[in-house]
């Protein structure tokens, strides 16, 4: 058994409380035990990405920035488990933390919200949309070139205020945030994979643990959902294999049917005006593989305005 009360660490956010709840939810329902009075305990951790809000991420250190302080907490053995948004891990894990599960994925697409209610075609010449995300806004200007895109920063609720605000005309958002916030009634038009590529990991929550955490790791093994973990595994390791700097647009999305895993990726230009594809196949035992070939080639395939290290 693990070490009572068994301690979740969350950043503070609207999302990440609603996801934390839900991760001991389905852990009080795989072990009867940890639906005891005070067995699991909830423990905030505010991140440099919550405390600076008013610069994109990429020019303060990446998507990582809302994980560091929450890792060094499992590593101080502060807290026994962490809930992330899987989008938002880098790559690589600290020596000594392992991924202990991945719980089933939610919708992975992105989702438009306009205040006159356009769709993205129809919106007007050089219309506002608020977003910090480099590969939303690469992929918006690859279809909509005249588009301005403002960055734009904090939680579901601060970003709708915004656009009510008339800050900016439109949002791009994650469907699955809207949706775990019960705020789809917002969403003007979910924009298709086709037209914009979800990023690595979209609509995934991972839990985090210490590798050597045996007990822990016994305890998350009901929650994991094999065929998200191995479609975030090949996301995962294409975007290892590309080694792209936080500055480069990446996308990557995999499917399953029955056995047959299909990863489509992307690769934009931040100004959107260049992009290369990839695509692989194969069985989900290959996911790391498929990732790791579809990585490579699109690597091999781009030229210097993709600013790849």
């Amino acid at each position: 058994m693990a070490t009572r009360p068994l301690r979740i660490g969350t950043r503070g956010s609207p999302m990440a409380l609603f996801q934390a709840r839900l991760v001991r939810e389905r852990l009080q329902s795989a072990d009867p035990e940890l639906a005891e009075d005070n067995a699991i305990e909830l423990v905030i951790i505010r991140t440099t990405g919550d405390r600076v809000q008013n610069r994109v991420l990429a020019e303060i250190g990446g998507k990582g920035l809302f994980t560091k302080e929450i890792e060094e907490a499992l590593l101080d053995r502060r807290i026994d488990l962490a809930v992330h948004s899987l989008k938002d891990m880098e790559t690589a894990l600290p020596a000594g933390l392992a991924i202990g599960c991945v719980l089933p994925r939610d919708d992975p697409r992105d989702a438009l919200v306009s205040r006159n209610g356009a769709g993205l075609r129809e919106l007007p010449r050089g219309a506002r949309i608020g977003t910090a995300s480099l590969r939303r806004r690469a992929q918006l200007l690859h279809e909509r070139p005249d588009l301005e895109i403002l960055p734009i920063r904090g939680n579901v609720d601060t970003r709708l205020a915004k656009l009510a605000a008339g800050e900016v005309d439109a949002l791009v958002l994650a469907l699955c945030g809207l949706e775990r916030l019960g705020k789809t009634a917002a969403v003007t038009e979910i924009l298709s994979p086709e037209r914009m590529l979800p990023a690595v990991g979209q609509g995934a929550l991972a839990i985090e643990c210490r590798a050597d955490d045996t007990a822990v790791k016994d305890l998350l093994t009901p929650l994991n959902h094999p065929d998200s973990a191995a479609c975030v595994a090949a996301e995962r390791a294409m975007l290892a294999a590309l080694d792209g700097s936080c500055r480069t647009p990446i996308a990557g999305l995999a499917t399953i049917r029955g056995d047959r895993l299909t990863l489509e990726a992307l690769l934009l230009s931040e100004d959107g005006g260049a992009e290369r594809r990839g695509r692989g196949e194969g069985t989900t035992a290959e996911a790391i593989a498929i990732g790791n070939h579809v990585g490579e080639l699109l690597r091999r395939d781009a030229g210097p305005e993709f600013g790849l290290s």
